[in-house]
């Protein structure tokens, strides 16, 4: 792929189809460049159109292959896919409008539909296209239908000896770790293990009252002494916690590897110190986080009427706050930092949302491919060793979930 990173395995007659390449370029524009999330749908819908598969392009597909969800998920309730085809379809109408202003040939998503149609401009360019559809049809290579003894002898020979080699392959890749191949491989590498897995700690914070009159968090002073206890309920937690968990847990599994879950009030000294630490959850709502050793780069803030993330050695151009609108809410920010750990040789993953979709895009960033590497970019030396960091993260927030994220500032330590 010359444009992204993204896209998927293609066939050489695929790439060679010109409206693949006007999809790349779409995918590569200032429009779509900082969204992996809507590239990896545009080049999933691109190629089920042009590869006449439509069944593919249904939204429970998008929503199981993009999204992760579940089979047979309820699409009526989960919004996802049609969020962003919204918001695809009018960055694709916005690439055209102005850096594809002079593309000979158009894409377009037609709104209740999610299989993308390609046309011409005029007349001059449908025959240029169709002229050059031609010329990239790929011919099959033909294999006769019979052969001489003397071949097939050559071919039994050669087929035995590629069983052999797949066999010592596949022999020595069991004798040997896994090399990381991605970025995400990478990223997480000293948290796969399953001799000591790690421990995941998710928010949730004490609260006083109940569910019919109304919940409002307890004192901080309250958590030591009367957790459980009375009026006091410990048993909530967000849907950007609940889904950064969910995102983990594939993660985990496609590597073979284990966590330990835990919410925050339940967590012992005894075991956190001994293991590595992923914090999900903001501060506020997650106890655990306050008792151990934090980011000293950047810090929650909330007050009655805002809240943001404390830029504690703001650089020039800098903000000392990152605050984040309240009504409407379209905007969030997230602390981001990979710290170390209470023993020597651990380490602490935090992700800190200044709300729910704050934390659960945080998470999203360090599992896709596209922006770990952007991550990794910063945080990797010459020779390959990952620092310690804090990093703030703004993510734009459309139909309750968190779409588009980018990195806003980073402190290597």
């Amino acid at each position: 792929m010359t444009a992204s990173n993204l896209a998927p395995e293609t066939s050489s007659k695929l790439l060679a189809d010109p409206r693949w390449a006007l999809v790349e370029r779409i995918a590569a524009s200032q429009h779509l460049k900082s969204s992996a999330r809507l590239r990896e749908f545009l080049f999933y819908i691109a190629e089920c159109a042009i590869q006449a598969t439509p069944e593919a392009a249904t939204e429970q597909q998008i929503g199981i292959r993009i999204f992760h969800r579940h089979p047979g998920y309820n699409s009526s309730e989960d919004s996802i896919v049609r969020t962003h085809a919204r918001l695809l379809r009018q960055k694709v109408a916005a690439y055209f409008a102005e850096e594809g202003s002079q593309e000979e040939i158009l894409v377009e998503i037609p709104k209740g539909h999610y299989l993308p149609v390609f046309h011409a401009r005029n007349p001059e360019a449908q025959a240029a296209f169709n002229e050059a559809a031609k010329e990239s049809a790929v011919v099959p290579i033909a294999v006769p239908e019979r052969s001489e003894p003397r071949l097939r002898w050559k071919l039994g020979w050669i087929a035995l000896a590629l069983i052999a080699a797949g066999t010592l392959v596949f022999w020595q890749s069991r004798s040997r770790p896994a090399y990381p191949r991605t970025a995400v491989d990478r990223f997480w590498q000293p948290f796969f293990s399953n001799d000591n897995p790690p421990l995941v700690i998710f928010s949730n914070a004490l609260f006083e009252g109940n569910s019919t009159e109304g919940l409002r968090y307890a004192p901080q002073q309250t958590e030591q002494t009367v957790q459980g206890a009375g009026d006091f309920v410990d048993t909530y937690t967000g849907i950007g916690e609940l889904a950064s968990v969910y995102t983990l847990t594939r993660l985990f599994d496609a590597h073979k590897s284990q966590f330990i879950l835990k919410r925050s009030l339940l967590v012992t000294w005894d075991e956190a110190q001994a293991k590595n630490l992923i914090f999900i959850g903001s501060a506020a709502e997650n106890p655990s986080l306050r008792v151990l050793p934090s980011t000293r780069d950047f810090t929650m803030m909330a007050t009655s009427n805002s809240a943001g993330v404390v830029n504690h050695h703001p650089k020039p151009g800098e903000p000392e706050v990152y605050l984040r609108p309240e009504h409407p809410l379209k905007v969030d920010y997230a602390i981001l930092a990979l710290l170390p750990g209470v023993q020597p040789g651990m380490q602490m993953l935090e992700f800190s949302g200044l709300t729910t979709f704050g934390t659960q895009a945080a998470v999203e960033y360090v599992c896709h491919p596209d922006t770990a590497a952007e991550l990794l970019r910063q945080i990797t030396d010459s020779s390959g060793k990952i620092h310690p960091f804090e990093a703030v993260l703004e993510t734009n927030i459309g139909g309750g979930v968190p779409l588009e994220t980018r990195l806003v500032t980073i402190r290597i330590h």
